[in-house]
């Protein structure tokens, strides 16, 4: 049980020692742009955009950086929405823009040595980010729902760039011990659900989802890969595949639009839920519109057969 505990805490170090090499700098570089008085000055650029998602212009900051760097890019610049006083609803929105749409210069450039259009797929994530924004705000605006503020979770323990440096300092490195714990804890969770069988019957689970859009199922088993643990191995396994089998174009541009838009479904669900966001809304809604869109992508495909040459590479 030593060697085990050791081994996880191991893995969870070098997990965590890549992530604060991103997260530290985003958070340094938003509190001395707080400080030269940055963002206030850029507020006021982003807030029209932000205004017709009902979301306060910091978000704007939010989502650049995660669009931009990375998810934990995003987490960085996440305590701005704290200031803010926004509501879940709002948290929850942000949070699913940066699961739809992270990271692009370096994901979609591996996508695109996968097989498939850089631009389309790109595009296609930052149209399901603000599509599915906009729908929810909608709803929660029509309903009330998710209106009560966000005052769980991560989001209230992150440092905010308001504040003074020494009060920044310890809440920085509070903030960071506590990503820590929800690493290992996602690391340790992980592994249990390998072990315990669960892993594997969520893949079947998810396999029919995959088959629905229209995937084949010589491709499904290294989609559902990449949907569970992320764009690089998704991505990864689909060049070593396509290397030794002769996958058929569109199914492979399907493939790699599944993979774009929702994958890392357990981690990265599990942080945005640990920052206070909505389950419903960054997981299950969300993996529903990215089912639509995937099939009306192979619609597209079947009524126009000169896109696939178009959006294969």
């Amino acid at each position: 049980m030593r060697a085990y505990l050791n081994s996880r805490l191991q893995t969870s170090l070098r997990v965590f020692w890549q992530l604060i090499k991103i997260m530290v700098p985003v958070m340094l570089a938003v509190k001395i742009a707080a400080e030269l008085g940055l963002i206030a000055a850029l507020g006021p650029l982003l807030a029209p955009m932000m205004a017709l998602l009902g979301l306060p212009a910091e978000a704007g900051l939010v989502l650049v950086a995660a669009f931009t760097i990375g998810i934990y890019g995003g987490l960085g610049a996440l305590p701005l929405l704290a200031d803010a006083g926004v509501t879940v609803a709002q948290l929850s929105i942000v949070c699913s823009m940066m699961l739809f749409c992270h990271a692009l210069p370096m994901e979609q450039a591996i996508v695109r040595k996968a097989g498939a259009s850089f631009w389309f797929t790109a595009g296609l994530r930052l149209v399901a980010a603000l599509l599915y924004a906009a729908l929810i705000a909608a709803i929660c605006r029509a309903t009330g729902w998710l209106s009560e503020p966000a005052d769980a979770g991560l989001l209230h323990r992150m440092a905010s760039p308001t504040a003074g440096w020494s009060d920044w300092l310890v809440s920085s490195l509070i903030s960071l011990a506590a990503t820590f714990v929800i690493i290992v804890a996602l690391i340790l969770l992980l592994d249990l659900f390998e072990r315990s069988g669960t892993t594997r019957r969520f893949t079947a689970a998810i396999m029919p989802l995959l088959r629905l859009s229209g995937l084949s199922r010589d491709l499904a088993p290294v989609t559902t890969v990449g949907v569970l643990l992320g764009l690089t191995y998704g991505g990864g396994l689909i060049i070593k595949e396509a290397q030794e089998k002769n996958f058929e174009p569109k199914m492979r541009v399907l493939a790699l639009c599944w993979i774009s838009l929702g994958h890392s479904l357990i981690e990265d669900t599990g942080l945005m839920l640990a920052v206070g966001a909505d389950i419903w809304v960054i997981l299950v809604f969300r993996v529903i519109l990215i089912l639509l869109l995937i099939r009306l992508v192979a619609l597209a495909m079947d009524a126009v057969p000169a896109l696939v040459k178009r959006l294969a590479v």
